[in-house]
């Protein structure tokens, strides 16, 4: 394959349109085809939308998988879109007719009314990220930050880890986005807190002078704390993120917790990290691509453009607006990053080796699932209390 067939494919797999395909195909990499082109270069690859479509099985058996996990949450458009992001054909109708006949408890707890909130509006995207963390998971030892770009809904990061107070973790997160996007927003939002003070200070650091004569946020300005109703945009996500993805997580460690298997301890909170930190951010990180390639539909109480969020983040000049991206040199970051801490183990290092060791020699292997999870954190918790008490 060339290298427009490479991009083409990648953004047909994450469910993108033809449109959608070809605009970033042109203004992204410099591509410029025709969308008959398009459609013959993906067909000679075995890649259509409305035909060929998979095997009923293949597609039962996918979300008969998903249900198992945390996809039980997914309503049939976050369904529809994983499936096509996992290589299957196959229309939106069946997939929703699939999930009534699998799932019908879980459409019905699915049926939520909307809530009115009030509208938000930002210049384009990377003129303000929104950053928060999630506490739902805290109390299991699993500390969730993320942000959100204003503009396009746009997740900028979406990290799990064993702490969420410290700032020298949380500003490591926001030098990694930096060097993931190619510089810093215009503005930073954040709530009040002590563990946003290191990140405050890099953002401070990187916009001393204006970006360009319009500019009037540089230096101080740059950064803004408020209250939780101010920092709207990372707020209401997370209620979707419980939706599809943490309340899994919460109805195991519950589970966990009602059967005396979790009291709070440090031991506990430990093991938590060291059994379910990799598969929990593996999740996150899923998470975070489909809500990027799925599509926003438009709202009436919202002036914000419809559309999918990758779409919108990197394509800016198709809704006549432009990115405010701010360049970063190597040196600023280096600079910063020497401040920062970045967590390499999931826990512990004390806990961690005394967890591998125990693995070793009981020849227990990594867990894939949550279920995998759950026995290796319930063999490792009687192996160590066995051994103090």
């Amino acid at each position: 394959m060339d290298d427009a067939e490479v991009h083409a494919v990648y953004y047909f797999l994450l469910g993108l349109s033809y449109t959608e395909i070809l605009a970033m195909l042109s203004f992204c990499h410099g591509f410029h085809l025709s969308l008959s082109t398009l459609k013959r270069k993906l067909n000679c690859l075995g890649l259509y939308r409305k035909k060929h479509f998979s095997e009923l099985h293949l597609v039962v058996n996918f979300i008969e998988q998903q249900l198992q996990s945390s996809g039980q949450l997914h309503g049939y458009r976050w369904m529809h879109l994983k499936c096509i992001q996992h290589g299957l054909t196959v229309t939106r109708e069946a997939v929703r007719m699939i999930i009534n006949e699998l799932d019908p408890i879980g459409v019905t707890f699915r049926t939520r009314k909307r809530l009115r909130r009030r509208k938000y509006s930002t210049r384009g995207p990377n003129f303000v990220w929104h950053v928060d963390s999630y506490d739902k998971l805290k109390p299991y030892g699993i500390a969730i930050n993320g942000a959100i770009d204003g503009f396009s809904r746009h997740i900028m990061w979406l990290k799990a880890g064993r702490t969420a107070s410290d700032p020298k973790v949380i500003g490591g997160y926001f030098l990694e986005a930096i060097e993931k996007y190619g510089g810093c927003p215009r503005r930073l939002r954040s709530d009040l807190g002590t563990e946003n003070r290191y990140m405050e200070q890099f953002q401070i650091f990187f916009r001393t002078l204006p970006a360009d004569n319009t500019d009037v946020c540089y230096g101080d300005r740059s950064f803004l704390y408020g209250t939780s109703q101010a920092n709207q945009r990372i707020e209401s996500w997370w209620s979707i993120l419980r939706k599809q993805n943490a309340q899994f997580w919460m109805n195991i460690f519950q589970s966990l917790k009602e059967d005396g298997y979790f009291s709070g301890t440090y031991l506990d909170k430990s093991l938590i990290r060291f059994c379910f930190m990799a598969i929990i951010q593996k999740e996150l990180a899923q998470v975070e691509l489909e809500w990027n390639t799925h599509r926003i539909a438009a709202s009436r109480n919202s002036i914000s453009p419809k559309g999918r969020p990758i779409v919108l983040f990197e394509l800016p000049q198709a809704y006549y607006t432009q990115t405010y991206i701010c360049q970063v040199t190597h040196h600023d970051l280096n600079i910063c990053k020497q401040e920062s801490s970045f967590l390499y183990l999931p826990c512990d290092v004390h806990v961690y080796q005394l967890c591998k060791l125990i693995m070793r020699e009981k020849n227990l292997r990594e867990p894939s699932d949550s279920y995998e999870a759950v026995n290796l954190y319930l063999t490792l918790r009687e192996e160590i209390m066995s051994q103090i008490l």
